[in-house]
């Protein structure tokens, strides 16, 4: 069974950085696909980004480029999220996710099987 352990989120001043971590218990996350995808109140769930295995490919959601940055430790069996120059927005909640099938991703959150419980990321002055 996949288990998945999201940490990091917290309030963030609009313009601050925040890292978020998954990290995989139960089983190694290698040879998996992980995306981030995030729902806030009242809004459907998106895909943030997915990182093959191997990072052989990185997908990003478009209005995320350039300032958010996926990344795995699979020595650690780790998944990283590094944001950058957040905006505000209300609050949301960010899941790490992850299906059995090496080397490829996709942009649709409905893709994944296995899920986190979440972490709360809020950007507010």
């Amino acid at each position: 069974q996949v288990q998945l352990v999201e940490s990091g989120g917290d309030l963030v001043l609009p313009g601050g950085s925040r890292t978020l971590s998954c990290a995989g218990a139960g089983s190694t996350l290698n040879e998996n696909p992980i995306g981030w995808c995030r729902k806030g109140p009242g809004k459907e769930r998106e895909a943030v980004s997915c990182i093959t295995s191997s990072t052989r490919g990185i997908l990003y959601l478009e209005s995320v480029k350039g300032r958010f940055t996926a990344s795995r430790d699979d020595a650690n069996n780790m998944i990283a999220l590094q944001m950058n120059d957040l905006k505000p927005d209300a609050p949301a909640i960010y899941y790490c996710a992850t299906k059995r099938a090496s080397g490829v991703c996709s942009s649709s959150s409905r893709w994944y099987t296995y899920w986190g419980q979440g972490t709360q990321v809020t950007v507010s002055s």
